[in-house]
């Protein structure tokens, strides 16, 4: 199997699964107890929580959860602890946990705003500063884009989201450990299983002085008043893995930028490759594309700006492509038509509709995710094999 799904999940790392292995063997005791083997799963917890604490801004605490679903759900709903409802604004790409979550409110009459992007995936910053206005509670933005690995000027959003008062979430998921963090947030989402640890463990961060109602109640264990018991297990390897992406973030982000390379370069020897419209700018790595190919006129295009990009994610497109029929013909090579949360759901991704893809091209794109355990020559196989097989449908009509 060739696994290029790194944005749908990370393989778990060894050190992080051997670091795992006492805590669901032996010490298996609850760490909110206050007997010796409570204390001492509790002081496991501990550590575990300084180690990912440590790749976050200084000036906050973390509160463990399920993942980062709960910890978006939290800091939108928690907002306004001591005061009205405020409005919210978000952008049009962000995952289904912030868009679903500020849906429902908006059915209970809160007020929300969803700011469109451009062709590139960015937001218009002149467009939020108009819609970032005095009664805003609260600005949501994704760093890293999970679907096309755009990255958005979280550090303008938040100055402006300040300026008027609100507080600034960023949902960090995919850039946790990768993409610098502006200190200059207020809420940050992340998780375990994208960062080379377990599924069913995530934190939210939460700046000093902020405070937010909770969304369990029951215990309220957790720093914030989260309610629910730790798993020592889920907390170790969380920790191990974020203390694994400090360590390794230089040959981490080196290793990513040779398999973005390997794979544009992979493109690049058939005919059509290019950014398109919604990417002017181009890195080394696109040097030598043709004026036509950036302006679109090739067989596969990069969903998406490049200039402003986490290299670890491709999202590519060719006309008439049938995605399902790719899928089922290449069975060992792991990739994704969309975000793995939406994939059930029969629609085309929301994303790619918001930077202005028809129906036809979004159901026409495929997203391929590479990270720390992928090879150069996985790369190399899978490319050629995907292009020769969309090269055969459309051969075949």
């Amino acid at each position: 199997m060739i696994y290029l799904d790194y944005q749908a999940t990370t393989p778990l790392a060894p050190q992080a699964f051997e670091a795992m292995l006492p805590w669901l063997r032996d010490n298996f005791a609850n760490p909110h107890s206050p007997h010796a083997a409570g204390r001492k799963a509790k002081a496991a917890v501990q550590v575990a929580r300084a180690q990912v604490a440590a790749l976050l801004p200084a000036n906050g605490r973390i509160a463990f959860t399920s993942g980062a679903t709960e910890a978006l759900n939290w800091a939108i709903k928690g907002v306004n602890v001591n005061g009205p409802p405020g409005r919210i604004v978000t952008l049009a790409t962000e995952h289904a946990a912030v868009l679903d979550t500020v849906e429902a409110l908006a059915g209970q009459g809160r007020e929300i705003v969803v700011l469109p992007v451009g062709a590139d995936g960015l937001v218009d910053l002149d467009m939020a500063r108009a819609a970032i206005v005095p009664g805003t509670a609260l600005v949501a933005a994704m760093l890293v884009n999970n679907e096309i690995g755009v990255v958005q000027p979280i550090a303008a959003l938040a100055a402006r989201a300040h300026a008027a008062g609100a507080l600034m979430l960023c949902d960090a998921v995919q850039g946790y450990g990768r993409v610098e963090l502006p200190a200059t947030c207020d809420l940050i989402a992340v998780s375990g299983h994208k960062i080379y640890g377990p599924k069913g463990v995530g934190a939210l961060w939460m700046r000093d002085g902020v405070t937010l109602a909770p969304l369990l109640h029951g215990g309220g264990q957790e720093a914030g008043g989260r309610s629910g018991t730790l798993s020592p297990a889920l907390c170790v390897g969380f920790g191990v893995a974020a203390q694994l992406m400090g360590a390794r973030r230089a040959a981490d982000a080196a290793h990513v930028a040779r398999l973005w390379e390997t794979a544009t370069t992979a493109l690049r020897r058939h005919p059509g490759l290019g950014p398109g419209a919604n990417a002017p700018q181009t890195p080394a790595s696109m040097e030598g594309w043709t004026p036509d190919q950036v302006r679109g006129d090739g067989e596969w295009l990069v969903n998406g700006s490049i200039a402003d990009r986490y290299l670890g994610n491709l999202n590519i497109r060719r006309d008439g492509l049938d995605v399902a029929r790719l899928m089922s013909e290449l069975r060992d090579i792991a990739f994704s038509a969309g975000s793995a949360c939406a994939s059930g759901s029969g629609r085309s991704s929301h994303v790619l509709r918001a930077i202005g893809l028809s129906e036809a091209e979004a159901r026409s794109s495929i997203r391929l995710g590479f990270g720390r355990y992928t090879t150069e020559a996985e790369v190399r196989e899978a490319i050629d094999r995907i292009v020769t097989a969309a090269e055969a449908q459309r051969v075949a009509g």
